[in-house]
């Protein structure tokens, strides 16, 4: 059996640091596997700190990427239509795609157009399986929050996702509005090459100290069981939301 990855933990004096070497970095790691494979394959995260990273990445970083070689895909979304407040392919239409020059091909967005949400969890499923021809997707990077109830992608605490195994995308529920979601789930996550977590501001602090240093209980805390074998861990935190860590992970 493979060992599990130790998490990497990256604190920074406030979000706006945070945000410019989290941006520096996925730059960095974008050239890299685009040198190494000719393309870079990225599932995208929701949440304001992603947002403010995306922003970067579409002005002082937006030359510093081959776009045309990034596929861009989502680790979760609203069930809610794609021009709604609450979609986060909007928020990624606005703060990134409409400033850089990648095409329609390589913008892979789960889609909240059908009746049935199940319908749109297989479909972006197939969707994974056609593009990475293997059983289980190999994401070169997978973009991630931490809510504070260390909910991650929208797989909540105690929900049925939780437990999946076979499936890559599954309809969850929110406790919060929009309640329909749907997500990747923990076998395409923990598949990825390179796991991002981005935490920032003292509301965040209880949930970010439960998942590193908590008793091990993913039931309750779903981010624990971000556990990629084959792959990194990194969590990119400001010291807000590390104010009540014991000690570093790495």
């Amino acid at each position: 059996m493979q060992e599990l990855t130790k998490p990497n933990l990256r604190i920074f004096p406030e979000a706006t640091i945070l945000n410019r070497a989290a941006a520096e970095a996925f730059a960095q790691l974008a050239n890299k596997v685009i040198a190494e494979k000719g393309r870079f394959t990225v599932a995208l995260a929701g949440g304001n700190t992603p947002r403010a990273i995306y922003h970067l990445l579409a002005t002082d970083y937006r030359e510093h990427i081959s776009w045309p070689q990034v596929h861009l895909f989502w680790g979760d979304e609203r069930y809610v239509p794609m021009n709604d407040p609450n979609s986060n392919y909007r928020m990624v239409l606005e703060s990134l795609l409409e400033h850089i020059s990648i095409t329609a091909e390589n913008v892979h967005r789960m889609p909240t157009e059908f009746i049935q949400p199940a319908e749109a969890a297989q479909r972006y499923e197939q969707t994974l399986r056609d593009f990475f021809g293997a059983s289980l997707p190999r994401f070169d990077l997978m973009m991630l929050g931490l809510g504070k109830d260390a909910h991650c992608a929208s797989l909540f605490p105690a929900s049925p996702a939780l437990q999946e195994r076979e499936r890559l995308v599954v309809v969850a529920e929110s406790p919060q509005p929009p309640k329909t979601r749907l997500t990747l789930t923990f076998p395409a996550i923990n598949h990825a090459a390179h796991i991002y977590f981005f935490v920032a501001g003292e509301d965040k602090a209880p949930a970010l100290h439960a998942t590193l240093e908590g008793p091990r209980d993913w039931q309750k805390f779903p981010a624990q069981a971000v556990q990629p074998v084959n792959g990194q861990v990194v969590w990119w935190v400001d010291e807000k939301a590390a104010s009540l860590l014991k000690r570093e992970l790495s």
